[in-house]
């Protein structure tokens, strides 16, 4: 990606800046600061000053490989957590900021990383601290066209990796065979990262995130395969359900009833639909065919850098450090479909990737919704 993007990006998020109160902002959760300079990772940090300049500081080990990736106007290293302290002080001194409020992620940030960023080698005394979760959640939620491009990429190449785990299933095969075939199919097919897969089958299936393990797949066993495929930065989110042989009329109908209520939620979005609507119509199928108890979790959540990310449900936003989200925009991408129905013996989940749009909804990880029936 050329400049203009990251250089838009900071004048945007400058602008928020200005009118939340802040001076300056250290990010170091990786998605952010991806998002404003193109290169996040872990042990790293990036500050924005509301006049819009960027520095990073990095391991020395990493200084060069992040020349090559980054927007910035200054770039330090060090070699430890006290040489990250000495280099943000640094900063505040060559951007001549030494009073004042900062911005940090505290929905990100642990006690101890929010103490080293706080400490006082770090930041001027006359420097106080706030919580900029807000504005980044603001910033990313509007997807650009480049980043939906991203994502349906990596939800051609979630499709991938389904197919190969449907194939994989059958009596015998380990959960964690199965997640092996999906992730190589979607490594050779573009995906330089994954969410996490997750993968269960049997009474595994009625956990809400089932890593895999190595049990091994059962007649009469439902398997539950969750994608998270990373491609060009940016993720997809799909689930699909199989079964060992024939499923019972109970599983059968459930799943068929969960696909009924995911489509039906796909027709309600559309720009300036709530996040509440969506979930209110989706639980409401799960509810009137006496699924009431067997509902967890929020049915849908933000995509896009993150596989779980702004907006989110007004609860689930609560628990995330986040405000309760508007009406969605256009170009706001959601997965539907998280939440399931959780019978107690057994879990069914069906999700997809979507875009929000004037004229409806455009599903980007658009593949058939059967369950799938393995021979055992």
């Amino acid at each position: 990606m050329s400049l203009k993007p990251y250089q838009h990006r900071i004048q945007k998020c400058t602008h928020l800046m200005q009118a939340a109160g802040f001076d300056a902002l250290i990010l170091t959760k990786p998605a952010n600061m991806f998002y404003l300079t193109g290169d996040g990772r872990l042990c790293a940090y990036a500050m924005v000053t509301v006049k819009g300049e960027v520095a990073l500081g990095v391991p020395i080990t990493d200084t060069e490989d992040v020349k090559q990736h980054a927007h910035f106007d200054r770039i330090s290293s060090f070699d430890d957590e006290v040489g990250m302290i000495h280099s943000i002080a640094h900063n505040f001194s060559h951007f001549g900021i030494t009073k004042g409020v900062v911005g940090l992620e505290y929905a990100f940030l642990p006690q101890p990383r929010m103490g080293m960023l706080i400490h006082p080698h770090a930041k001027p005394e006359a420097v106080s601290a706030a919580d900029c979760t807000p504005i980044m959640s603001e910033l990313r939620i509007v997807k650009e066209d480049s980043e939906i491009e991203a994502m349906r990429k990596a939800a051609v190449v979630a499709v991938a990796g389904m197919e190969a785990a449907l194939q994989a299933v059958r009596e015998g095969v380990s959960e964690n065979q199965v997640t092996a075939e999906a992730e190589h199919a979607m490594r050779q097919n573009g995906a330089v990262d994954f969410y996490r897969s997750y993968i269960s089958s049997g009474p595994r299936t009625g956990i809400a995130h089932g890593l895999p393990t190595l049990r091994k797949l059962q007649k009469g066993d439902l398997v539950m395969i969750d994608l998270h495929p990373v491609v060009d930065g940016y993720s997809s989110d799909m689930c699909r359900m199989a079964c060992v042989g024939e499923p019972t009329d109970e599983q059968r109908q459930a799943h068929d009833l969960f696909a009924e209520a995911l489509q039906e939620s796909f027709s309600k979005v559309k720009t300036g639909v709530g996040m509440m609507e969506l979930e209110k119509t989706m639980h409401g199928v799960l509810k009137a065919a006496g699924h009431e108890k067997h509902i967890f979790g929020p049915p849908i959540h933000g995509i896009g850098i993150e596989f779980e990310e702004s907006p989110l449900p007004p609860g689930h936003a609560f628990f995330h450090g986040e405000k309760e989200p508007p009406p969605l925009k256009d170009n706001v991408v959601i997965a539907i479909g998280n939440c399931g129905i959780y019978t107690g013996d057994w879990g069914i989940r069906i999700e997809d990737t979507v875009v929000v749009g004037a004229d409806g909804p455009q599903i980007l990880t658009d593949y058939s919704r059967e369950l799938k029936i393995a021979t055992p």
